[in-house]
């Protein structure tokens, strides 16, 4: 379980294709003990295993099932992924609970600027549409948010300052994938 409160992201330094299956490196400034090898990490949304990490390069293992599901099917070198340790009991919460489970990918249909913050329209297919709730919380490559308003194809999100100052979505533009997991 995650929070979708996000402080890292890390560069994608190196990707490995092994048949349908890929190995990631990420580049970050988080650090990890080799306690941590093998615990869940959120990268951009997506629960993945921690590996092997050396210095302040990271190593994760990408399944055939999560590249199909994911952004991750796209993703290339240079690109920035969010990055989320798993909760520890007795955390503070501050997001909501977030479990890595990507439901879907979704577009960025546009984004409009509002003084420092933005608004964003992504779109989602009805099948997925039907569990939103206005006001309520979606997980956006990993980021915790809420959704601001229910639209015809899909839904808005108001994305202020400090979050986009720490995340990816920053390097958002219209057309561009993300993660979607729809609050449990």
């Amino acid at each position: 379980m995650f929070s979708g409160i996000i402080t890292h992201t890390g560069r994608i330094e190196k990707i490995t294709k092994i048949k349908n299956n890929c190995i990631i490196q990420i580049k970050s400034k988080i650090k990890f003990t080799k306690d941590e090898i093998g615990s869940s990490i959120s990268c951009s949304g997506v629960c993945l295993t921690l590996e092997n990490y050396e210095k302040n390069l990271c190593r994760f293992y990408i399944s055939k099932e999560t590249l199909s599901k994911t952004i991750f099917k796209s993703c290339k070198k240079g690109d920035i992924i969010n990055l989320e340790k798993s909760l520890r009991f007795g955390d503070r919460i501050s997001g909501h609970f977030v479990q890595g489970h990507v439901d879907t990918v979704s577009s960025v249909k546009k984004i409009m600027l509002i003084g420092k913050s933005w608004l964003i329209n992504f779109s989602i297919s009805s099948s997925y549409k039907k569990y939103l709730v206005q006001k309520g919380s979606i997980t956006i490559n990993g980021v915790s948010l809420t959704i601001a308003k229910i639209l015809k194809d899909g839904f808005q999100i108001a994305v202020i300052p400090k979050t986009l100052q720490l995340t990816n979505l920053i390097y958002l533009k219209k057309k561009d994938l993300v993660n979607i997991e729809i609050d449990i």
